[in-house]
């Protein structure tokens, strides 16, 4: 199930590259399928089947088969065939290679390198408390020096942080000014720096990441290994509106995100927190992990999920996460299908034995909304496959009074409900 903050709320968490500890990697890639009797609200990438995996193969080689005999008969009957010549490629290959240097060139000044120290709470021999060290990256996104990053970057019990400027300035007076709770889908953090020593900074153009589509052309801009900073790689959008469960290279601190873009853009170690940005060098996303049993399946969070967070640091200087309070399941046609349900989209407020759907003392409470309610808009956005409630919330700001359209038996009704500060770690 998946759920909207507090509790709203394998891969391979992207990110820091510590001495000490590993990059985070799938948990499980089981086939996802919703039980209506037990829904689960933690989705991991399917891992196919023997027979599944030769069916596709089947279909693709029919497709293959396919488009050669159509080609074939197309020349036969005098068809125009499409020829793409060696200079026209190289046209194309050096306008893709000055497109990244012009991203990179752009965005790359806006690129941080974090550096962290964090007490592992172990001790030596001596008694000596021993400290864990690591490395992730961060987005500039004011000139006051204002940064956003990941939260699995910068955890709780982070000593000291410092940040590495693109120009090679080690920045020491640096503090973290929020961070969402562990059980927020949000994988988010922001950081202050303190003294700029005097340092000119370039804040990152934000882009609206609503328009981004499948097949789009990306770049990613990291940290990569903790050692190569400013590291570019390129990709495409893979995919959209992906929920998983991330956790570290040992299967521990498991964490749910949702709504996540898909890309083949390369990812490493070392690039969390770091920019994933459209062809107009704006970053539309931040990534945050990748699959760690394959290649090219990299993951990053849509920066309009972000953007009632980023409001809220840039006015208030602090993180104000506004929630609803419920746990949901965002509805497709095949979980429909599951669930029996009539309704095709929106959030499904499923039953669940062993948590609270509608949290106690919550907005979503006092406005009235209870178990196998279905959410389908906030105010006039509908809830799918690319407005998920997490992603729509998250462009609010606490104290944003909201009308919920929702449907109760079988009827549409229509709830107010005031969104609250979010608990935080």
């Amino acid at each position: 199930m998946d759920k909207e903050q507090p509790i709203e709320p394998s891969l391979q968490h992207q990110p820091v590259a510590s001495q000490s500890t590993e990059a985070r990697q799938p948990k499980t890639q089981s086939a996802t399928r919703f039980k209506p009797t037990r829904p689960a609200f933690k989705k991991s990438l399917p891992r196919p089947s023997m027979p599944a995996f030769s069916k596709t193969a089947l279909l693709l080689l029919a497709c293959l088969s396919l488009g050669f005999v159509g080609g074939w008969f197309g020349s036969r009957s005098g068809g125009v065939q499409n020829i793409t010549t060696p200079e026209a490629k190289q046209q194309i290959i050096a306008s893709e290679s000055q497109l990244i240097n012009e991203i990179a060139t752009t965005v790359g000044p806006s690129v941080v390198s974090v550096n962290v120290v964090t007490n592992s709470g172990a001790r030596s021999f001596f008694g000596e408390s021993l400290q864990q060290r690591g490395a992730g990256t961060g987005v500039i996104i004011s000139e006051e020096g204002i940064i956003i990053t990941n939260r699995h970057v910068v955890p709780v019990g982070t000593d000291t942080v410092s940040i590495t400027l693109s120009d090679g300035t080690s920045l020491e007076d640096v503090s973290v000014i929020g961070r969402t709770a562990a059980s927020d889908p949000l994988d988010i953090a922001f950081l202050k720096i303190n003294d700029r020593k005097g340092k000119s900074l370039t804040a990152a153009k934000l882009g609206d990441s609503s328009k981004t589509k499948v097949g789009d052309k990306v770049v990613a801009i990291g940290n990569a290994l903790g050692q190569f900073q400013n590291t570019v790689t390129s990709g495409i959008i893979s995919g959209f509106g992906r929920d998983l469960e991330a956790t570290d290279q040992s299967g521990t601190n498991p964490e749910t995100l949702q709504n996540l873009f898909q890309t083949d853009t390369a990812i490493n170690q070392g690039n969390s927190g770091g920019p994933l940005v459209n062809t107009n060098g704006e970053v539309i996303g931040i990534n945050t992990a990748v699959a760690g049993d394959a290649e090219n399946i990299g993951f990053a969070i849509p920066i309009n999920d972000m953007q009632g967070l980023i409001k809220s640091v840039l006015k208030e200087g602090k993180l104000l996460r506004p929630y609803l309070g419920v746990r949901y399941v965002g509805l497709t046609d095949d979980i429909a299908y599951q669930y029996e349900l009539s309704v095709k989209r929106g959030a499904y407020l499923a039953p669940d034995a062993d948590s609270a759907v509608v949290l106690p003392n919550s907005p979503a409470e006092k406005a009235g909304l209870e178990v196998e309610d279905i959410i389908t808009k906030i105010n006039d956005v509908a809830i799918d496959e690319k407005n998920s409630l997490a992603s729509i919330l998250g462009k609010h700001a606490v104290g944003d009074k909201v009308t919920l359209t929702i449907i109760r038996d079988g009827k549409e009704q229509k709830l107010s409900a005031t969104l609250e500060a979010a608990p935080s770690d």
